[in-house]
């Protein structure tokens, strides 16, 4: 027997998992012998070939541990085609064996005839034998090739094969054909197992009316992966962090890629690997990657990896992914890792100086002095922060410290004013610490805390009033020049001899005037608590005291006056005008008593008729309550506007009485409507119409006198 191998290398450099050789031929010669080998395949999965198994498509044949085909049996027919399928863990290949000059298979047995020459698991019980067949994706043209052959032994020259499904007459259409006389399946086209990784198909047998012979069974076809796809990472960068002096081995970030090929295959078992480190230093090994799980760690000593000595806080890592369990064959993926050296709180701060000082004119508010501080942690965090506070030295706590955001500095204060006559020099005990506390072995020494002085210079201070301010209670309308206050203020500058003069600073009504020497307050003009300078009884005055220094200084005091009321206004009756009906039984008003003066020379009020004679017969008053009286007209008058004379009384003692005129308008009076409009064209006025009585007393003439007093 003699064989001839058709080698097909895939690749030019290292080692493709699969079949080495794709293609072999062996002469037929009248008939194999069993167990005598046709030919060596070669096969390497690039890993050992550990696992490896192989299926032949003519169930006589097989692979045996040699990798060398032999028949099961003595056999004159093989076919003039037949496939080997090798599979494993790591890699899935087909190659192909063509029988050169052997005749078509046919029955030669009546087991063969019937199946029964079939060992199990390479045929089914059925006669009509589809093997499951495979075929490598992106296979390089010419196409069609054939890719395995369906078997009916019951085959007649009038039988021919039939092939459905997706792939054959179903959408993709045409991607593999049958030959309908020997059952030789091909495929048309180049594949993609990413796309479609498997097809199932459908193969019968008719006759030449169409009529089924043999079938339906199912036809399995597999298409191999090939490494044809690189490992890709999700992003293209990735940023990690880690914090300064962490233990050797803490896992920083997991960076993973992904691959399209098969995953039951090296193809897509991936490995990674730390290619480029920047910068290099203080070692070029850093970080590690575990190759299988991408989980990136710290390699560098906790003692090395600080923050504050390392060239950069932030490293740039070069990852690569690589299929085929990362050897040389297999395909890589890059990506970036950026992991940045993240800050603890290991340096305390620590002050520039150990004294500070500052000079602070007295009376004064506001910085006095900026306390400077260094801290080697990364600033604009919790650990580089500052926070200031007075541990000694201010009682009374005229000082405060901020701090500056922008600078870290303490910012010192004063926030209630120093006086240069009590105390001239202030000493502070300042200590500085930070947001976040430090780590557990590291402390706060001498140099976080520094001495401030403080001198405070003496200022001419304005005089002071006391009190302040100054309240008195005076009646109103007592006599000009009466006395009011004495006002008191003196200088704070106890060390120095200075006068001091009294002017008047507000006095919104002019009603008072002050001696510059001594202060006294005295009225000018009339007290009226009426007044509308006056408000809740109260006048407010502003007086200033100015002293003779170098520099003059002044301030201020006020003066309230608390004002008793005098009778001094005269009640009067509101509304002044009203409206009665001219029917008598409906002509009741309600008019009442007011007063700009205060209990008890307002209310109560006493309101009555005016002296003239006669009104009391048309018009009755009456009283109501304290401050309201009832007006009621007695008799029927014409529609007209009348003046009705009224005394009203305060309870001021003593006493002050207005006689007043009210208004009063008679109008027509109907279902609650009340008519006043020619009110005005008649005699208003109670006095010309008692005067009018008496002339049709005197003539006999009819005299109509108008007068409008509206």
């Amino acid at each position: 027997m003699i064989s001839e191998i058709i080698s097909q290398k895939e690749g030019e450099e290292g080692c493709v998992p699969g079949f080495q050789v794709k293609e072999y031929q062996v002469e037929y010669n009248g008939g194999f012998q069993k167990d005598h080998p046709l030919t060596q395949v070669f096969f390497d999965d690039c890993a050992g070939n550990e696992g490896l198994a192989f299926e032949v498509s003519h169930p006589d044949f097989q692979v045996d541990e040699e990798m060398n085909l032999v028949a099961r049996r003595d056999m004159m027919d093989s076919g003039t085609v037949m496939f080997i399928h090798g599979v494993n863990e790591q890699a899935d290949d087909m190659a192909q064996v063509d029988i050169v000059g052997a005749p078509p298979r046919s029955p030669q047995t009546l087991r063969e005839i019937l199946g029964l020459g079939q060992i199990q698991p390479y045929r089914s019980k059925r006669a009509l034998f589809a093997p499951r067949m495979h075929v490598n994706e992106n296979m390089e043209p010419p196409f069609p090739k054939v890719i395995g052959t369906v078997m009916s032994p019951g085959m007649e020259n009038d039988h021919i094969f039939h092939m459905t499904g997706s792939g054959a007459d179903q959408d993709p259409k045409g991607v593999f054909t049958i030959n309908r006389v020997t059952g030789e399946v091909s495929v048309s086209q180049e594949l993609d197992r990413e796309a479609i990784s498997s097809y199932t198909l459908e193969v019968s047998v008719t006759d030449l009316s169409g009529k089924l012979v043999e079938g339906p069974v199912a036809l399995l076809v597999d298409v191999n992966d090939q490494n044809d796809n690189r490992p890709i990472f999700k992003e293209t960068r990735y940023a990690g962090e880690v914090l300064e002096g962490s233990p050797t081995g803490t896992v920083v970030m997991t960076m993973t890629a992904e691959d399209a090929d098969d995953p039951r295959l090296q193809n897509a078992v991936l490995r990674y690997n730390i290619v480029r480190q920047s910068p290099d230093k203080p070692s070029p090994n850093m970080f590690y990657i575990n190759p299988e799980s991408g989980n990136i760690v710290t390699v560098i000593s906790p003692t090395l990896l600080d923050r504050e000595t390392l060239p950069t806080t932030q490293y740039e890592l070069e990852i690569v992914a690589q299929d085929m369990k990362g050897r040389d064959v297999g395909l890589t993926g890059t990506a970036t890792a950026t992991i940045t050296i993240t800050d603890k709180n290991d340096h305390a701060p620590e002050f520039t100086h150990s004294l500070f000082q500052a000079n602070v004119d007295e009376g004064s508010t506001g910085v006095a002095v900026n306390l400077t501080v260094d801290d080697r942690d990364d600033p604009a965090t919790g650990a580089w922060r500052a926070i200031y506070s007075i541990i000694n030295g201010d009682p009374t706590q005229n000082f405060e410290i901020q701090t500056n955001p922008d600078n870290n500095e303490g910012m010192l204060s004063v926030v209630k004013p120093l006086d240069y006559e009590s105390v001239v020099f202030h000493t502070l005990l300042i200590k500085v610490e930070n947001e976040d506390p430090l780590v557990p072995d590291v402390g706060y020494g001498s140099s976080s805390t520094a001495t401030v002085h403080i001198t405070v210079l003496d200022v001419n201070e304005g005089p002071v009033f006391f009190p302040d301010p100054l309240q008195v209670t005076k009646m109103e309308n007592i006599p000009l020049g009466s006395f009011v206050a004495l006002l008191n203020a003196t200088d704070p500058d106890v060390l120095q001899s200075q006068s001091i003069r009294f002017a008047v600073l507000r006095d919104p009504a002019n009603w008072l005037s002050v001696n510059p020497v001594r202060g006294t307050v005295n009225t000018s003009a009339n007290l009226d608590r009426e007044s509308p300078y006056v408000h809740d009884n109260k006048y407010t005055a502003i007086f200033m005291a100015t002293d003779n220094g170098n520099r003059p200084a002044s301030g201020t005091g006020t003066l309230v006056i608390h004002l008793e009321d005098y009778n001094d206004n005269a009640p009067y009756v509101h509304p002044s005008v009203v409206r009665v009906c001219e029917d008598t039984k409906d002509s009741v008003v309600i008019v009442g008593g007011r007063d700009r003066d205060i209990h008890p020379n307002a209310g109560p009020f006493k309101i009555e008729l005016g002296k003239q004679p006669g009104l009391e017969k048309t018009w009755k008053v009456s009283r109501v309550n304290n401050t309201h009286a009832q007006i009621m007209l007695l008799q029927s008058m014409k529609r007209a506007n009348y003046q009705l004379p009224l005394v009203v009384t305060d309870s001021g003692l003593p006493p002050l009485s207005n006689s007043t005129e009210i208004k009063v308008q008679v109008c027509t009076c109907k279902k609650n409507r009340m008519d006043c409009s020619s009110a005005g064209s008649v005699c208003s006025n109670l006095m010309m119409l008692l005067g009018l009585v008496l002339v049709l007393l005197l003539v006999s003439v009819v005299c109509v006198v108008c007068i409008c007093l509206l």
